[in-house]
């Protein structure tokens, strides 16, 4: 049978599932939706810098330019290094750009017969049944839709774009009372760098989130209108953020990312517990967080076990201080006239334009480009259920397709480019995977384990206090090294 190997989305991790497929002698196609590569990496703010030092974060086997001198570089440079990854392994000729994939339908075998597999496939082999892929793609220049076949797709499209979380509120209170402009980060990070100044210049803005988005949309605001206009934060649950040049983001990798802190994993109360408690009373003595009510309810150890921990912008607690930025907290919130008034208040926040970082609907996404409701429901089973991928890669029950980039880490980049090794491996026959008992079981204990750490965040299906133990298995199953020390 043909072996047509189909990538959707250009970010780093459809890169990566590209490059290694050509060397292992695929001819892969690249679908990607816009006009050049990068993925989330095109939709930032100004300010916006890698979270992860640059020696944590780079591709194996091509390293960051000496020009690069910053630790942690701009989002342009990020963008500039993955640009230049791509044409030193001559990815271009593989990827169709203006290429939007509306949906994909598996064609071939019947569900029934997919039902009685003991095996992924029916024969645990990346191209083992009959069936194949119905890849429905649009030209958004076109405006012509074409239908691609492949024997395999990898799903690359990111959990972080395309599919905004906004909040539900009742007609009486929702956005279409306010007189002001209301968007999304989303929107706000697509716009051109010099609209979205002049957007925000002088106005009174005011920020719905608290996290990543939230804090660097917060101090470009407050950096644009000072005192005159501050920004007002609205947040329901902080998170622990770290200061980008304290003791705590030099030496996180230390506490919690060994192999030796991984073997306290599953004793509650004893070594993690208290690297938890040591960072957040370090947090607090290096952060005015009681100052601000900004003291999460919720352990840092939670926040690192769904990957919610993330860098401060800088200066971000110095414009606190000094009025540029206001932090209101309430749990709820609600659209009026003249802007929004929390829970608790009478007085409205007055604003011109309210920003919602209020994050991606990134399960709903995924499930939205299979066109058949059966594989739908098993990607999402349950609001109570996480994505059930084996080795955070592919649904036992979904043959020929794998998923590349939705489980985090502490750093995306290599993770992802191990997943993809792992992956093309099985591609070209190297890997024997268990049966679909078996692995529903292994996704079972994952989820379990999900919920026991990432507690209300364990959906985000996060790798970061595992992803030592995490890559040994994908080492075994390669036959290589877990102790790999290179």
């Amino acid at each position: 049978m043909e072996r047509r190997v189909a990538i959707i989305g250009a970010g780093i991790s459809g890169l990566l599932a590209c490059k290694y497929s050509v060397e292992k002698g695929f001819d892969p196609v690249v679908f990607e939706a816009e006009d050049r590569i990068g993925g989330v990496w095109n939709h930032t703010i100004q300010s916006t810098k890698l979270q992860n030092a640059k020696d944590g974060f780079r591709f194996s086997d091509f390293d960051w330019p000496a020009s690069v001198q910053e630790i942690f570089p701009s989002h342009t440079e990020v963008l500039d290094y993955v640009e230049s990854y791509a044409q030193h392994f001559n990815l271009y000729p593989y990827i169709k750009f203006h290429s939007r994939v509306i949906n994909i339908d598996f064609v071939g075998e019947s569900f029934e017969e997919m039902k009685t597999w003991d095996l992924w496939g029916g024969t645990g082999m990346a191209f083992g049944s009959k069936g194949k892929w119905h890849i429905t793609v649009l030209d958004t220049e076109t405006n012509v839709t074409e239908v691609h076949q492949a024997e395999f797709v990898i799903l690359c499209i990111g959990r972080f774009s395309g599919l905004p979380n906004i909040p539900e509120l009742p007609p009486t209170y929702c956005s279409k009372v306010f007189d002001g402009k209301v968007m999304h980060s989303m929107e706000y990070s697509d716009m051109d760098k010099s609209a979205a100044a002049e957007l925000i210049k002088g106005k009174r803005i005011t920020i719905v989130g608290s996290q990543k988005s939230a804090v660097d949309l917060a101090v470009e605001c407050a950096e644009a209108n000072g005192v005159k206009y501050p920004c007002v934060m609205i947040q329901r649950n902080p998170h622990w953020l770290l200061p980008g040049n304290g003791f705590l983001i030099s030496h996180v990798g230390h506490l919690y990312f060994n192999r030796f802190a991984e073997l306290c994993l599953h004793k509650p109360g004893q070594n993690r517990w208290g690297i938890s408690k040591f960072s957040e009373i370090y947090l607090q003595w290096k952060l005015p967080l009681k100052k601000y009510g900004l003291v999460p309810r919720h352990s840092f150890l939670e926040d690192v076990s769904s990957c919610q921990t993330c860098m401060l912008p800088d200066n971000f607690y110095d414009k606190v201080e000094g009025g540029s930025i206001i932090i209101k907290r309430s749990q709820s919130f609600r659209f009026c006239k003249e802007g929004l008034i929390v829970g608790g208040e009478d007085k409205p926040i007055s604003s011109d334009l309210v920003i919602l970082a209020t994050g991606y609907k990134g399960d709903q996404k995924l499930k939205n480009i299979f066109r058949s409701s059966v594989f739908q429901k098993y990607l999402v089973p349950s609001p109570a259920s996480t994505i059930p991928l084996y080795r955070q890669v592919i649904h036992p029950r979904i043959p020929q397709l794998a998923i590349i980039g939705y489980a985090e880490g502490f750093t995306n980049l290599p993770s992802f480019e191990i997943r993809c090794q792992w992956l093309t491996h099985l591609l070209d026959g190297n890997i024997k995977l268990p049966s679909i008992g078996a692995m529903e079981k292994d996704t079972a204990r994952w989820e379990s384990h999900m919920k026991r750490y990432g507690r209300r965040n364990f959906r985000r299906s996060c790798v970061l206090t595992t992803n030592i133990w995490y890559n040994d298995q994908l080492c075994k199953d390669m036959n290589c090294n877990p102790r790999r020390k290179k």
